[in-house]
């Protein structure tokens, strides 16, 4: 078996992954190809990786390849997690978004907060890398799944799922924010019967049950009585904030993950209204935090390349000795992938929770719309897990069909090639106060030297 890691420059997630099908017996044999555009990286992952399933003593195979049609050939599973867009150009851009009156940039769009997903309102250079893999592997590995990890998942999932035919699913770990949930309630995660379903990054607990009674009960006594002692440990831990509770009480249902930072202007309009809602950091979304974790990510990507050149000189040096929070022996990271890979080769059914289209799955969302939800994965099949309860009518036509529509816009944009519709987009940001300022910021962002390719695409001069 063959699986490729399109965007293995990343290091850390590709290095998570190698190390989660080393330890995972049943795939052993299995060839791991990696493949990405940033030499210096792709070759540090390279190294490191081979060091690490050394360590493990696994039956793996590593190679590296440098270009797209050389990774696709023959894989049986396609992991793209390739980010053209971020964090540089995305910093630059919200530069320029905050100089025009954007505060936080033109992305942070009303009902889409998580605004380093999308890149100038339609993310054209994720979109169309995404694209260009599945079209390739059209040709080069008609069969392959595409494992989707790269932002936006909702918008490319869509569009692949939509345009191709290739098999694509989207990953995300933003649902693991029910055991901080559980965590916090002295709740057992096995105990605990659960569900989440919405779009990603906009899922939310339609089911919480222990021992067969609802458990929501519990989390009214903690809001109650416990809930003005919260604090967040660092500027992502949000899942049980004010912000997180008041869209509870709106909504319904308690908003798991990323979900509210997707929440609107209310908790966003400035740094001590971030404050107000998501605790003493603001959470990452803000002008202090989310810089300093992008010069944290830059950093983190040096440290292992560094490492990797510490290898190279050393090879007795352990990495599992002297990283192990990265390198673990034993434990398995928590993304999904691997787990996935081994339950559509056959072997244990899983349940996981997936960006797949809705076909029924939550009443009065299009068939065709790309949701996350629980799945039962074995064997080449996805059955969708029947979601009981429902999700409440607010969700849904208060926050799910919004985002969608937001999706659709930008795959409008992208798809039509029209300037226009990234303008009407615009327009309709609460923060735009004419016309002359959506021209203005946007014909200053296509003027970037790093964005003269999609400048060319949407016809700016």
């Amino acid at each position: 078996m063959k699986v490729a890691i399109i965007g293995a420059g990343s290091v850390r997630f590709a290095l998570q992954l190698v190390g989660d099908l080393a330890k995972t017996s049943e795939l052993s044999g299995t060839l791991v190809t990696l493949m990405d555009i940033n030499e210096e990286r792709l070759n540090a992952t390279w190294i490191l990786a081979q060091k690490y399933v050394q360590e493990l003593d696994a039956d793996l195979r590593l190679e590296v390849v440098p270009s797209l049609p050389q990774a696709l050939e023959g894989a049986d599973f396609v992991i793209n997690t390739a980010a053209p867009s971020y964090p540089d150009r995305y910093d630059l851009v919200t530069a320029i978004g905050e100089k025009h009156g954007y505060y936080r940039g033109i992305d942070s769009q009303e009902f889409n907060m998580v605004s380093t997903y999308s890149y100038v309102l339609c993310s054209y250079y994720d979109l169309q890398l995404a694209l260009n893999i599945a079209h390739s592997m059209e040709k080069f590995c008609p069969h392959a799944w595409l494992l989707q990890t790269a932002n936006p998942v909702l918008e490319i999932t869509q569009l692949l799922s939509k345009y191709t035919q290739v098999k694509a699913v989207g990953f995300c770990h933003g649902f693991s924010g029910v055991y901080e949930v559980f965590r916090t309630l002295g709740l057992e995660a096995q105990a605990v019967d659960w569900q989440v379903a919405g779009v990603n990054h906009g899922i939310w607990l339609n089911r919480f049950r222990v021992q067969g009674e609802d458990a929501y009960p519990l989390l009214e006594c903690w809001i109650a009585e416990k809930s003005h002692l919260w604090e967040p440990s660092n500027p992502w831990d949000v899942q049980l904030s004010p912000a997180v509770i008041d869209m509870y009480r709106f909504y319904g249902m308690l908003p798991i993950g990323d979900t509210c930072r997707n929440g609107t202007w209310k908790y966003n309009y400035n740094l001590e209204t971030k404050k107000k809602w998501y605790g003493k950091f603001g959470g990452i979304d803000n002008e202090v935090e989310r810089p300093r974790f992008h010069e944290e990510l830059r950093q983190s990507k040096q440290k292992l390349v560094d490492l990797a050149q510490e290898v190279k000189k050393d090879s007795s040096l352990k990495l599992t000795k002297v990283y192990p929070e990265l390198f673990s022996r034993e434990k398995l990271s928590g993304e999904q992938h691997i787990p996935f890979i081994s339950a559509i080769t056959g072997h244990t059914e899983t349940r996981l929770i997936l960006n797949i289209p809705n076909q029924g799955a939550i009443q009065g969302i299009p068939d065709d719309i790309i949701v996350e939800i629980p799945v039962w994965v074995s064997g080449d099949c996805l059955r969708r897990e029947p979601l009981q309860p429902d999700l409440t009518e607010r969700i849904k036509y208060m926050y799910l069909l919004p985002r969608i529509l937001r999706m659709h816009w930008a795959l409008e944009a992208f798809l039509s090639k029209d300037k226009r519709v990234l303008e009407e987009i615009l327009v309709r940001d609460p923060r735009t106060r004419s016309f002359e300022q959506v021209q203005e910021v946007l014909q200053d962002i296509m003027s970037l030297p790093v964005n003269k390719e999609m400048a060319e695409y949407f016809g700016y001069s």
